[in-house]
């Protein structure tokens, strides 16, 4: 228990804390395993949002990536001169230019993925099949509810405190409940 701001804060019982946690020890255990590929984390992330999205410009590939556009720019020189990356100009505006995959960066795609299935089953070793599937489930809906413009349901009927409330914050008990 950690004392922040006056309220007790549990690190272990915080979403926010243990998923942004969990993706850095994740995305550390890819590094880990992804070393035979000879590409950094960043490439592989970099080459699978372009495989979902190719034709798209720099500055759409950086916001899905959530990466400055100038830092992008070094990272797509880097992959166009090791050929895994090809800049096509954009048909409606001359100063733009259309990213797309070559055919060296296509078979990669799928040694990309078994590395990421790898990483997967290692880190859910401990879970039952059942619960690794409840597992993602859970996290899909919660990724669905943050990428919605509104959510679908009023906040209090959609969450359940995962932590105690601090004294100070705890909703009023009605006179008569207690």
């Amino acid at each position: 228990m950690v004392f922040f701001w006056g309220s007790n804060v549990d690190p272990d019982r915080s979403f926010g804390f243990l998923a942004h946690d969990v993706a850095r020890l994740y995305g550390r255990r890819f590094d880990r395993n992804g070393r035979r590929l000879g590409l950094t984390r960043a490439q592989c992330r970099t080459l699978g949002y372009l495989a979902r999205n190719e034709g798209i410009n720099q500055a759409g590939l950086a916001d899905l990536l959530e990466i400055r556009p100038m830092t992008l720019v070094r990272q797509i020189d880097r992959m166009q001169e090791a050929g895994w990356i090809e800049r096509r100009p954009d048909p409606t505006d001359r100063r733009a230019r259309r990213l797309f995959l070559t055919d060296k960066a296509r078979p990669v795609l799928g040694r990309i993925w078994d590395v990421a299935t790898e990483t997967q089953d290692q880190v859910l070793a401990s879970l039952s099949p059942d619960e690794a599937e409840q597992l993602i489930d859970l996290l899909r809906r919660v990724h669905s509810a943050l990428t919605e413009r509104t959510p679908a349901r009023p906040l209090h009927a959609t969450i359940r405190p995962l932590m105690p409330k601090s004294p100070a914050v705890a909703a009023p008990v009605a006179e008569g409940t207690r």
